[in-house]
């Protein structure tokens, strides 16, 4: 008898646990862990947050060009502790050397009005929830034309700031050479991969 009570709290102490955890309340669930004994049920879950561009370094990866095309990456690393949530494009503002703002124009790749293909296969493909943990890297790619058009001049950059969200925090990464979009600053930009 005492054992048929014991089986039954078990069982009803695992469905409380259950049905609990899977009706918590404004959390961005990424693990859960269960494990059962003899005797106790315990559920553990942890929660992911989304990414701050506080949280993370930058590295701009020289690329190559190809028919006034230039073709480049930046990644960035994580360096906090922790784990966290991206998703989507980068916002991608450029700086002259003096920290002024330059004029650009930034093109979400892929999307239904521009079929442009990067060098990177996985730049090409829609954006995809990643998770990232201390020194995790997540990379984008970018892409631009050096060639003036008309008497308009190219933009010359020497940093851009990388931002997650509107008005948040940046990661500044600055490139070896300039970045110098023409075309009114018009940069091609892949989700985050």
């Amino acid at each position: 008898m005492r054992r048929g009570l014991i089986s039954v709290a078990i069982f009803v102490a695992f469905v409380a646990i259950y049905t609990l955890s899977r009706h918590v309340a404004g959390t961005n669930t990424t693990t859960t862990s269960t494990s059962t004994t003899s005797t106790s049920t315990t559920s553990t879950t942890l929660a992911s947050t989304a990414c701050q561009a506080s949280d993370f370094s930058g590295a701009y990866n020289e690329g190559e060009g190809a028919a006034g095309t230039i073709y480049a990456s930046v990644t960035l690393t994580k360096s906090t502790a922790g784990s966290c949530t991206l998703r989507g494009w980068p916002l991608i503002t450029l700086q002259d050397r003096l920290g002024a703002v330059l004029t650009s124009k930034l093109i979400d790749v892929p999307s239904a009005s521009n079929q442009f293909q990067f060098l990177a296969t996985q730049a090409n493909a829609a954006p995809t929830t990643l998770t990232l943990h201390q020194n995790g890297t997540t990379t984008f790619s970018l892409a631009y034309s050096d060639v003036q058009t008309g008497a308009t001049a190219c933009e010359s950059a020497v940093t851009l700031s990388v931002q997650f969200v509107a008005n948040g925090a940046a990661v500044a990464v600055t490139p070896q050479y300039a970045v110098q979009p023409c075309n009114g600053g018009q940069l091609l930009v892949s989700p985050f991969y």
